[in-house]
């Protein structure tokens, strides 16, 4: 059985989260590429990124203080032995949604 505390749980999102800002960005510069020679195009594209500018921000984002002190609370857990396990033959999507985390 490998049991995983909520620092690796929170290292481990952050990386796979990492990945997918990487494609999605990628993705995106390579859109802008594809239509960067049309002026009509790429003023729509402007228009839409100052509305989407304007909608609210996302409320799974963390402020420098709120993540540090999740950090704590996770070396604290480590500390008093605490941990989630992962079954055998559970994959990590499994695991992540069992203990509370949305995928």
């Amino acid at each position: 059985m490998i049991k995983f505390c909520t620092l690796q749980v929170l290292k481990i999102i952050s990386i796979i989260t990492a990945v997918q800002l990487n494609r999605m960005n990628t993705e995106l510069w390579q859109s802008i590429g594809a239509i960067a020679d049309s002026k009509p195009l790429m003023r729509r594209l402007t228009n839409y990124a100052k509305r989407l500018v304007k909608e609210k921000q996302d409320p799974t984002l963390m402020t420098e203080e709120e993540f540090f002190a999740k950090i704590e609370r996770a070396e604290q857990q480590m500390e008093r032995g605490e941990g989630m396990e992962l079954l055998p033959g559970e994959d990590l999507t499994s695991f992540l949604k069992r203990n509370g985390y949305e995928i």
